[in-house]
């Protein structure tokens, strides 16, 4: 997620950690997860992968988040350690902002970490330079245990036919909704299924009775126009090109300038605090609007911020058109000389129930669906609990995973903003600014 995806921040920007192993700790309550079958720990853990003389192994392994996420990480890699003597980590993590600027600094530098964390921003990109190890060879010899993921989360880490990364959670976007202003107002809740210009009606009928905003305005959200795009029968990306074309962007733009036009949203200098990535500045929590288009997984840090009860339901249309998203990947360094131990951790920490009760929920659903259930059944806090709620009942409906997206993605992103923005505030047509995005996007991914 970034972190819109998922959650990233913590630590302050650009600070760096070298942390030392800290002593195990299981969640409470999951202690009878450790009883189920023992997982078949590949062979590599035994030393022969690039150690030493003595047979020690230490992996390097580089990831984003904040104190709370390093705790989690520590002590799972703790626990492998416990079980695998001879392998130690030297262990890096910082906040999101400024990692991927790191991460691409250590690799031209010829110093990328053995094994590191990545997003669906820039997957395909480091794939693409070859940077990533193919796993798939691993997974097929079952030293890499996907048998208990969801296809389509399992194939949103294939870039050009090559298993580029490990879902190490499970996530979706999720509609967030002010419950405890519409109970007041004796209004109805959102529900999946509404259709686009339904939800529109209901955000202009909360507006006109609440006087907040329904909705906040999402035309400069990727992860709506995606979904939009994919209920039309597009999407994002096709292979190397874009999915869409100016006239489909058009009608994205007209359908919020409409939505604007009738109250049902809030006026461009709000929606533009919106568009903000940082959960705490969402409008569903500011009482600026009454949804909010984000990550499902990121209920519980918006809970933290309103003392409102939230609901949450799919995106509007048609739900298939969600899928099992992959929050977070982990990947291998391709030359790493300690490739086969670092997939050994990854199939650890996706499919050993100490391991996965201990990282619970920080980056997503487990991507384990029977260890998902174990972990969702310990689950204590309520927004969680509605997480798990929402993506499990959406599970039942998800369409097949899109590709991951292709280089460039992150300043498309950058682009529907600055575009979306122009409509919104005036400064073009919605068709003007579609021209300008495509256009733009175009450049991009060149």
């Amino acid at each position: 997620m970034h972190p819109a995806t998922s959650p990233t921040a913590g630590a302050p920007a650009g600070r760096h950690h070298r942390t030392p192993l800290t002593r195990r700790r299981l969640v409470r309550g999951l202690a009878a997860v450790a009883l189920a079958a023992p997982l078949a720990l590949g062979a590599a853990a035994c030393g022969d992968d690039g150690a030493g003389d003595d047979g020690k192994v230490k992996l390097s392994i580089f990831w984003w988040g904040g104190e709370a996420r390093a705790k989690l990480t520590e002590d799972a890699l703790a626990l492998y350690t416990r079980k695998h003597p001879n392998v130690t980590f030297e262990k890096t993590w910082q906040a999101n902002q400024g990692y991927f600027d790191k991460l691409a600094t250590l690799t031209a530098g010829g110093n990328p970490p053995d094994l590191f964390q990545i997003d669906d921003n820039y997957l395909a990109e480091y794939a693409g330079r070859s940077t990533t190890l193919d796993l798939g060879s691993y997974r097929d010899s079952g030293k890499l245990d996907v048998t208990k993921f969801p296809k389509s989360l399992l194939e949103y880490g294939v870039v050009d036919g090559k298993l580029a990364g490990v879902a190490a959670g499970e996530n979706t976007q999720g509609l967030v909704y002010n419950k405890t202003l519409l109970v007041k107002n004796g209004l109805p809740e959102p529900t999946t299924g509404m259709s686009w210009e339904e939800h529109i009606a209901w955000a202009e009928q909360v507006a006109k009775k609440t006087k907040v905003p329904g909705t906040q305005d999402p035309s400069a959200d990727y992860k709506a126009l995606w979904v939009w795009l994919r209920q039309q029968g597009k999407d994002l990306y096709r292979g190397k090109e874009l999915g869409f074309t100016v006239e489909d962007v058009t009608k994205w733009f007209e359908l919020w300038k409409g939505a604007r036009d009738r109250g049902a949203t809030p006026t461009p200098d709000v929606i533009h605090q919106g568009n903000a990535t940082d959960i705490t500045k969402q409008l569903v929590v500011t009482g600026k609007a009454a949804t909010s288009w984000v990550w499902a997984n990121q209920m519980p840090d918006l809970r933290k911020n309103t003392k409102d009860e939230l609901g949450v339901v799919a995106y509007p249309g048609d739900p298939s058109a969600q899928w099992a998203r992959a929050s977070m990947y982990w990947s291998v360094f391709k030359s790493s000389k300690h490739r086969d131990v670092a997939v050994d951790v990854i199939n650890f920490m996706v499919n050993d129930p100490e391991a996965v009760a201990l990282l619970g929920t920080d980056r997503g659903l487990p991507s384990n669906l029977d260890l998902r259930t174990k972990v969702s059944e310990t689950a204590t806090d309520p927004a969680m609990k509605q997480s798990i709620q929402v993506e499990s009942e959406l599970a039942q409906k998800f369409g097949s995973s899109p590709q991951v997206p292709i280089k460039g993605h992150s300043k498309v992103k950058a682009e529907l903003t600055k575009a979306a923005e122009n409509a919104q505030y005036g400064r073009a047509t919605p068709a003007e600014a579609a021209e300008q995005f495509v256009a733009a996007c175009t450049s991009a991914i060149a």
